[in-house]
């Protein structure tokens, strides 16, 4: 999978939108305005999800490609190469996992109005 097939896979979710408010070397993917993920365009073999915190220690341990994220709350988000072992499922799983992270805290209000955020499985 290389970082276009990502950008595109974000994009397909229900209400993504991308912006680039850390600067133009940075596409920043949004839910609801809320990040679920990152691509340093400098950096093209890697982006960065946000994750479960116990999830992300499982995921670092068993996978040398998955690793605590430069820059980020590395409690939280994890910076995922593309180079290595990974499938493109378990990419798909991964980003899908982050998304659901960020729809699980928005409002209950917004995930009431928004229903076909809330039925992205991961």
């Amino acid at each position: 999978m290389d970082i276009e097939t990502v950008r595109e896979y974000c994009l397909s979710l229900p209400h993504v939108t991308e912006d680039m408010a850390f600067g133009d070397d940075y596409i920043l993917l949004r839910v609801c305005d809320k990040i679920f993920a990152c691509i340093g365009l400098a950096r093209p073999d890697y982006f960065v999800v946000k994750c479960d915190p116990d999830y992300a220690i499982e995921l670092r341990d068993l996978h040398p490609e998955i690793q605590p994220a430069w820059h980020w709350n590395k409690r939280y988000w994890n910076q995922i190469c593309l180079r290595g072992a990974l499938s493109a499922e378990m990419i798909r799983r991964l980003i899908r996992h982050s998304y659901s992270e960020v729809v699980r805290k928005l409002p209950n209000k917004t995930r009431t109005a928004l229903p076909e955020i809330c039925t992205v499985k991961q």
